[in-house]
């Protein structure tokens, strides 16, 4: 599935505490964000937009701030799976980091807003100060892997329901907001499961009164409910995000 015909399924989220930083460059000792500043812009991120797909050059990172980004992997050319979300808390474009220059996986806008670009080639020169960004990204690189091996058995062995609770309230946390304008078509590709399994999930957690679903809108009604019905993995994400940025 081409990630344009993703562009409908997941609206800009009503935001009602959107971050305000970029955590990361946040955590930034104050000299060295100063230095970097000249090198940052303020872009806006587009639903639907792929930043970059399998086998692009990588000519910008992204900080997000008050959007998201998915990394999303194609799986036996036709359907797509999330193996990696990044919001506030991260970069996307690691891999340059890395002295990777080409991405593996598509990288796909999946909450509009507004993100900090740098150039690849001022993150390479950056990485080799040994500074505090070099550090941060050392950390975030073991926080992302975390990520993307813990999502890769969450997705073989929970119960799709756990699993939709999980990303809900991951998204949750990078977007600062209780609603998420989503359909079924764009669930099914984040959790890898049909329409059908995606209902069904939905039911369970709206029946529970957890969430509100209704015409493609799900409200968050009850976020400790809400983790309690979260797979174990929710917890280990939010732990791994925090811990590396203190």
């Amino acid at each position: 599935m081409h990630p344009r015909s993703l562009q409908n399924g997941i609206l800009k989220a009503r935001v009602y505490d959107a971050p305000s930083v970029n955590r990361l460059l946040d955590t930034l000792p104050k000299k060295e964000y100063a230095r970097l500043l000249p090198k940052l812009k303020t872009v806006r991120l587009v639903l639907g937009d792929a930043l970059y797909e399998p086998g692009d050059v990588i000519k910008f990172v992204y900080f997000p701030i008050d959007s998201i980004i998915s990394l999303i992997s194609e799986v036996s050319g036709t359907s797509l799976l999330e193996v990696g979300m990044v919001g506030n808390e991260g970069m996307a474009g690691l891999s340059v980091f890395m002295g990777v220059h080409f991405s593996s996986t598509l990288a796909l806008v999946q909450g509009s807003g507004t993100a900090m670009r740098m150039s690849s080639a001022a993150v390479r020169i950056e990485a080799n100060r040994l500074g505090g960004l070099h550090d941060l990204l050392h950390r975030y690189s073991h926080s992302l892997f975390t990520q993307v091996s813990q999502s890769s058995a969450c997705n073989r062995f929970h119960l799709v329901d756990a699993r939709l609770a999980r990303w809900l309230l991951m998204t949750k946390d990078r977007l600062g907001t209780e609603e998420f304008p989503l359909t079924q078509e764009f669930l099914s590709n984040m959790l890898g499961v049909r329409r059908e399994g995606v209902s069904k999930a939905a039911s369970i957690l709206q029946n529970g009164k957890l969430i509100r679903y209704s015409r493609g809108l799900i409200t968050i009604l009850n976020r400790r409910g809400l983790e309690a019905k979260s797979c174990p993995c929710y917890r280990i994400l939010k732990a791994e995000a925090d811990a590396y940025l203190n």
